[in-house]
């Protein structure tokens, strides 16, 4: 299965294939704004006079608005442009080994909509792919709704990738630990939010692919069931129950106990073979699929993961291609 990280990908074919406008970085990642020297904060502690409870000044960072992302006419061309020239060139010269899943051009919804009429009514498409935030607002934030309620109607399959922005939180970002630990964070936050906002129950059809075996998941579970009733009440069923309406890859980068941990809490019928590459390669590549032949993992279990899942998953009546494996 050949997909693409659509934070990475698309970002670097922005930079290159569109003007910036004035003043914007390069990479359209998050940033707080920079103020005036003469309008910036104090450092000490004058700012409690205006920044805390009922003060008078900002209570908190500002944040760009989803609708100034991206330049709308060009956004989409571009999309379109890189859906027909990699996606379509990879899948039609070996149909025998790849299918693809497509971008949106998120936040913009309308558009968006419009791209999901056009990828997955083409027969090189098996979905979509969405970061867990968009613009560092969740997945589950009404204004993205129209998208999830189309893609229910088509009973589209989504795959979650972290968008790499350390959970918005500066205990990750400026501690080096962007992708070594924020993006199975990212996973953790953004599955819990679809199973306390219902997202699998209130679109039925929708066919949700979570990255990173749910990050913190499988530890999570019994914790959820716990403290959802007083913490998260309008949750309408057990959040274990929920979590198994989705499925999950296993990058785990190799961690037998990590894989095991998620075969017994979400079901290895939920589990679907990941690798990260080419983000992850050489030993750790082949370490992402030899360790779920492990003799620690039911041979069952192995078998499904590896041969019939993502099959079953994405509609392909005969795996693409058989999964070779290791000694």
């Amino acid at each position: 299965m050949w997909t693409t990280d659509e934070n990475r990908r698309t970002r670097a074919l922005l930079d290159r294939g569109l003007p910036r406008p004035a003043g914007r970085p390069r990479t359209h990642r998050h940033r707080r704004p920079t103020r005036p020297r003469s309008r910036r904060r104090p450092r000490d502690g004058r700012a409690a006079a205006t920044d805390g409870p009922g003060g008078s000044g900002s209570t908190g960072p500002l944040r760009r608005s989803p609708a100034a992302a991206l330049p709308r006419p060009r956004h989409r061309r571009l999309d379109r442009a890189l859906h027909q020239r990699s996606y379509a060139e990879v899948v039609a010269a070996r149909p025998d080994r790849f299918r693809a899943f497509a971008a949106l051009p998120m936040p913009h919804v309308e558009e968006s909509i419009t791209e999901i009429e056009r990828v997955l009514d083409g027969a090189t498409t098996v979905g979509v792919v969405l970061n867990t935030t968009i613009l560092d607002q969740p997945l589950v934030d009404p204004r993205f709704a129209p998208v999830l309620a189309e893609l229910d109607r088509r009973a589209a399959v989504v795959y979650l990738h972290p968008a790499g922005n350390s959970a918005c939180t500066p205990l990750i970002a400026e501690h080096h630990m962007t992708w070594m630990a924020g993006a199975p964070i990212e996973d953790t936050i953004s599955v819990v939010q679809l199973i306390t906002h219902a997202i699998p129950t209130r679109y039925p059809n929708l066919r949700i692919i979570n990255s990173h075996l749910g990050g913190a998941l499988p530890m999570l579970l019994q914790r959820l069931d716990n403290q959802y009733r007083w913490e998260a009440p309008r949750t309408p069923e057990p959040p274990s129950t929920t979590a198994r309406r989705m499925w999950y890859d296993t990058v785990g980068h190799g961690h037998i106990p990590a894989l095991r941990a998620a075969i017994d809490s979400l079901g290895s019928d939920r589990l679907l073979l990941g690798t990260d590459f080419p983000y992850e390669n050489g030993e750790i590549f082949l370490r992402a699929i030899d360790h779920i032949n492990d003799p620690a993992i039911d041979p069952a279990a192995a078998a499904m993961i590896l041969d019939t899942n993502a099959a079953a998953l994405l509609g392909l009546h005969h795996p693409i291609a058989a999964t070779t494996r290791t000694p």
